[in-house]
């Protein structure tokens, strides 16, 4: 698969909308430098030098609904890459929709962007933001957010942004063939192995309602479930947020 690695970029996603075009397959766009990064709800990210900031650009089969489980893939590969790198001992977990925790805070976040027509999706950006060498100060993420940790903050390691690359690419490309050949199924059934709180009792803080109750998994279209006051409901789109933080 194609790599493209700059030195310095706004965002890695706008760049993989830029190069589509020029594209015959799937390619991976990482930067070293990324100056205008961003997250869900277009919110900042922030990238520090020897920080992750990758793009994976592809043009998916299905539509919409089949793209958006692709954050499922891109969360396992981020995990599992990490663990591949950094042993078993890492203390990683995946928080609905698209983070990667370590120790508890965020280390990661993962943003899908699209363009098409006609209910299709014609160019996907997959975007990874990992925090290897530092994380954003505390006082710059909202009140109520996960505080942000770095990997090399939390346990000392030093994994190099060519390094994860590797990983994660090899990774994604394992999990991809997974569900083209057998489904969601077993990605939701991976991705639940790895969850962080489930079982437990969360809130889901949508545009309109804000929503407190027990994470019983998610569902064939990757929207969360919880079991509530008003029994069970499948969520599509939500902040979640845990007991205490």
């Amino acid at each position: 698969m194609a790599r493209h690695v700059l030195d310095r970029v706004d965002s890695t996603n706008a760049e993989a909308f830029r190069l589509a075009p020029s594209l015959s397959g799937p390619a991976w766009i990482m930067a070293r430098r990324q100056e205008a990064g961003r997250g869900r709800r277009g919110r900042a990210w922030t990238d520090p030098p020897g920080n992750f900031a990758a793009t994976l650009v592809m043009r998916p089969a299905g539509g919409p609904a089949d793209a958006a489980r692709l954050s499922f893939v891109a969360a396992l590969a981020v995990h599992d890459a990490l663990h591949r790198l950094c042993g078993p001992q890492l203390n990683l977990a995946l928080k609905w929709p698209n983070d990667v925790l370590l120790n508890g805070g965020k280390l990661s976040g993962i943003l899908l962007e699209s363009a098409g027509a006609g209910g299709q999706v014609a160019v996907l950006a997959i975007g990874i933001g990992v925090n290897l060498a530092a994380a954003p100060d505390p006082g710059q993420v909202e009140a109520g957010a996960l505080r942000p940790v770095s990997l090399a903050g939390e346990t000392g390691l030093e994994v190099t942004p060519d390094d994860l690359l590797d990983a994660v690419a090899a990774e994604f490309a394992a999990w991809h063939r997974q569900m083209t050949a057998y489904g969601f199924g077993p990605i939701r059934n991976a991705w639940l192995a790895r969850a962080a709180k489930l079982g437990e009792t969360i809130t889901a803080r949508t545009g309109t309602a804000e929503i407190t109750g027990r994470f019983e998994g998610i569902d064939d279209s990757g929207a969360l479930i919880l079991i509530g006051p008003k029994g069970r409901q499948a969520i599509p789109a939500a902040d979640i947020h845990f007991n205490g933080g």
